[in-house]
């Protein structure tokens, strides 16, 4: 997904390309920092640590919010995944069919999930670790062609560049807490996390903007194969795939509990990780960028009002007899309508940042020690 989002960035040309993934990630990985170390200090998933600031049942709009994200995703990853393993499977052995690769993808993703966490650690260490090698010879290989290096595809401004990297940031947001609240150091294993992230995806976002612009092509499966990874390219596409969309489900079933506790978190991860696959028949890319800036609207004034309470003012506690705090909802939901507003204008830094600004000075106002509201 993330090489896809960085050959979006080609008509930007590489330099200025480049430019837009490092200041996104930037201010990515900033906000990033503050919604991980949440969960580390309070022990609460994010779906529970919204609550602070927006009662339970604001929770439950948050909760069923992030699922249809969390389904989203799953779909999104799963086709995109079954597409590029159908382009290496069709040259290496001719053979071709792209709802069978949905399957397998959906198949491995369920297993992952059964494994539980403690199991799927020592796995992932094997997993990832190979993938990360397998990249850093991918990236190599691509960043070292040479060509024109001439801007392709739609035109992009450099905000709307950046706010695409912000987006794809902000999507890990709902997510972060689900796995930092199980920290035993909480600002050093958070850092680490949010350092990690940082790395891998300017790493992936470089290759699809390297890939699109002297590759030729945005094609994953064209990209491995070119690089001449062979059985190695079908094995990064079905293993980055599962590690990744397993993170979307596990936490689609967390956001599930919050509803309510008598659902099982792994019943509903395999759950939606069944319905994603299915999904993943009828999803089209097309919408993949207007689907990134739904997240942002979303999700970016509903952290911004919870930095704000959490770090700020110093709630850290959950009110049981809070059902809804109104001022709060009402709150994002301008910050919403501000996102959409916005998203026709462009600024150095894309609209997240300002948006949670704006909205972060407004929940300030509004509850400012000793202001009646």
């Amino acid at each position: 997904a993330e090489i896809l989002t960085g050959a979006l960035l080609a008509p930007l040309g590489f330099e200025r390309g480049m430019e837009a993934i490092l200041v996104g990630h930037v201010i990515g990985a900033a906000l990033l920092l503050p919604a991980g170390l949440i969960g580390a200090q309070s022990g609460l998933s994010a779906a529970r640590s919204v609550r602070i600031s927006f009662g339970r049942y604001g929770s439950y709009a948050f909760s069923i919010l992030n699922l249809v994200q969390l389904l989203g995703w799953t779909a999104i990853m799963i086709v995109s995944g079954a597409k590029a393993m159908d382009g290496i499977t069709g040259e290496l052995w001719g053979f071709q069919n792209e709802a069978a690769g949905c399957v397998v993808i959906g198949i491995l993703i369920a297993l992952w999930v059964l494994m539980g966490i403690k199991n799927l650690a020592r796995v992932n260490v094997v997993v990832v670790t190979m993938l990360f090698g397998l990249s850093l010879v991918l990236g190599f290989t691509v960043l070292g062609q040479t060509g024109s290096g001439a801007a392709a595809g739609e035109p992009i401004s450099f905000g709307t560049a950046v706010e695409l990297n912000v987006s794809m940031s902000l999507s890990w947001m709902p997510l972060i807490s689900d796995y930092t609240r199980r920290l035993r150091r909480p600002f050093l294993g958070t850092g680490v996390s949010v350092l990690s992230y940082f790395i891998g995806s300017v790493l992936m976002f470089a290759i699809g903007l390297g890939a699109s612009l002297f590759a030729g092509t945005s094609d994953i499966a064209r990209i491995l194969l070119a690089a001449g990874l062979g059985l190695a390219a079908l094995l990064i596409v079905l293993f980055s795939t599962v590690t990744t969309t397993f993170l979307d489900v596990y936490s689609a079933g967390v956001s599930a509990a919050n509803l309510s506790e008598r659902l099982n978190e792994k019943t509903v991860a395999v759950l939606v990780c069944a319905l994603g696959t299915v999904l993943a028949a009828s999803v089209s890319m097309e919408q993949y960028e207007n689907f990134l800036f739904f997240i942002g609207s979303v999700f970016a004034p509903l952290f911004s009002i919870l930095f704000v309470d959490y770090w700020l003012f110093g709630r850290r506690e959950i009110d049981p007899g809070r059902l809804l705090d109104l001022k709060n909802a009402l709150l994002w939901a301008a910050g919403f309508v501000l996102y959409r507003l916005l998203l026709p204008y462009d600024t150095p830094v894309g609209i997240t940042l300002p948006v949670m600004l704006l909205v972060g000075v407004s929940s300030i106002v509004v509850r400012f020690p000793g202001r009646k509201v």
